[in-house]
């Protein structure tokens, strides 16, 4: 709305004297008054499969590698998490708060939220060796033009630990998780 009014004050401070003044065209508005810019830019906006709910992606190899990480012997770990139903409740809690975290949900705008909330289970349910195979691109490709930075990958991590320590998992086996993620910020932060 500012930006509207600052924008038509400059076109009138550079109409020239008794010339017509023209208003600055308004971007298309999406459902949620947002600017729709599929639209904006005549791009077809992408559909969903109606089976999955999944934007299609372009294919790729796909490989438990992709994972980012080598999972955890033995059970331990899985069983700590609530098996698969409580790496999916975790998955889904991280989702919800890194595309609401006002530090990082610009990152996340354009995301089929439904394929990150599959991938974040998958490459969880596989690293906690709790029986998943990870379908997911690589580290590096899967976040190659996001621009992450080091803060970025900070807030995730924390809005991560929140949703761990909202779940009732001890501080322990947090930090043992954490550390098998952390080599992949050399794959997922860019910049």
């Amino acid at each position: 709305m500012v930006r509207h009014a600052l924008i038509a004050a400059a076109c009138a401070l550079a109409t020239p004297a008794g010339a017509q003044q023209t208003p600055a065209a308004t971007p298309p508005q999406d459902a949620a008054g947002g600017v729709d810019w599929y639209r904006e830019f005549g791009v077809e906006r992408p559909r969903p499969d109606p089976v999955t709910g999944e934007v299609p992606v372009k294919p790729y190899a796909m490989a438990d590698a992709n994972a980012g990480a080598t999972p955890f012997g033995g059970s331990h770990m899985a069983q700590a998490f609530g098996g698969q139903p409580g790496i999916r409740r975790l998955a889904d809690r991280l989702d919800a708060l890194i595309t609401t975290d006002p530090r990082i949900r610009g990152i996340f705008v354009a995301t089929d939220n439904v394929r990150l909330r599959r991938m974040l289970y998958e490459q969880f349910c596989y690293i906690l060796n709790a029986g998943c195979h990870y379908s997911g691109r690589d580290m590096r490709e899967a976040h190659r033009q996001l621009g992450i930075m080091t803060r970025d990958m900070n807030a995730l991590v924390e809005d991560l630990q929140r949703a761990m320590r909202e779940d009732g998992i001890p501080f322990a086996t947090q930090n043992r998780f954490l550390a098998k993620l952390a080599p992949m910020k050399h794959d997922v932060v860019t910049k």
